[in-house]
């Protein structure tokens, strides 16, 4: 863009510029510029010296505008009224908008939140494109950068004021297996769950995690001696436990998607080493003022809260339940 002319051109003398037209008078447009008639009369010298024309010429009915000012005025209304609208910012409308979205979690937050949360926007902003991100390391980095809109994850242990944080609630872990599987027949231990082989959920910026300890057993699975898979696609893990004598720990609300996990039971962490951890919302500070940001923010909080189901409140009172009875 070549910004030169724009340069020599004050937006004041735009304004005024549209009065003298609704007005042809200077006395009147003074008055609604609450400016003297002399200087409502300098500034249309002004404006005859930026466009090179008279602009308006005196008549018996008036000032009379010529057409380079009848010219300009044709669109002068729409490009204030576009300039307006830029400096207050516009009413923000969900139906109508455009646009793309970065959110960033993992698949097995996704599981549960996703479904819901793209129902609710599928009526609400059919045009909203929302882009999800399973893995991403140095989340807070990337909000920092402007590469994510929106991280969900593990509360880590430090944010700095540059973020803006939502509690989403807590879940217990657990341990999945397939339904009938051997672990289902005793107390979960970990010389019972050394027999079988491991399957690691992928965690985003596991080491920065916040995790709420209820006792002093340690929460990091033993040095596992059979064999062990590592995966981030969580529909791919459920599946080899269906299949399989595989375990998996992971949080407990995964199991408030019946669909996805059919077939699977849920036992708790052994030994009494009961922890829960606590999900976030996060976004940079520098999307506080955008209507669109905090729109689809309020959208993922209610969505959450939606979640937290009679159902939800049932696995973790039986988790905890069977974990105390495990000491």
């Amino acid at each position: 863009m070549d910004t030169r002319e724009l340069a020599k051109i004050d937006l004041n003398l735009l304004i005024a510029l549209q009065i003298l037209l609704e007005e042809k008078n200077v006395s009147r447009a003074a008055e609604r510029l609450y400016i003297t008639q002399p200087a409502m009369s300098k500034t249309l010298s002004r404006l005859r010296q930026v466009f090179g024309d008279a602009l308006f010429t005196r008549s018996s009915h008036g000032m009379q505008p010529t057409p380079r000012a009848t010219e300009l005025g044709a669109g002068l209304s729409s490009i204030l009224g576009d300039i307006t609208q830029l400096v207050s910012g516009s009413r923000f409308d969900p139906a109508s908008f455009k646009g793309e979205v970065t959110l960033a979690l993992s698949e097995y937050i996704g599981v549960a939140l996703l479904p819901p949360l793209m129902q609710r926007l599928q009526h609400l902003a059919p045009q909203l494109t929302i882009r999800v991100i399973t893995r991403v390391e140095n989340q807070l980095e990337e909000l920092s950068r402007g590469n994510l809109d929106f991280a969900v994850h593990i509360k880590q242990q430090h944010y700095s004021r540059d973020f803006r944080l939502e509690p989403l609630g807590r879940s217990p872990p657990a341990i999945l297996v397939r339904e009938g599987h051997p672990l289902t027949r005793g107390k979960t231990s970990w010389p019972e769950l050394a027999r079988f082989p491991l399957i690691r959920l992928y965690v985003s910026d596991w080491e920065q995690a916040e995790i709420q300890r209820h006792t002093k057993a340690g929460t990091h699975i033993p040095d596992h001696p059979r064999g062990a898979l590592e995966i981030s696609h969580l529909l791919t893990a459920l599946e080899i436990l269906r299949e399989s004598d595989y375990f998996m720990p992971a949080p407990a609300y995964i199991l408030q998607n019946e669909a996805a996990t059919r077939g699977i039971a849920a036992l708790p962490v052994p030994e009494g080493d009961y922890y829960e951890l606590d999900y976030v919302l996060v976004a940079h500070t520098r999307t506080a003022n955008s209507p669109m940001h905090n729109w689809l923010w309020g959208q993922i909080t209610s969505t959450i809260g939606e979640l937290h189901t009679p159902a939800t409140r049932k696995i973790r009172q039986r988790l905890m339940a069977s974990s105390d009875d495990a000491t």
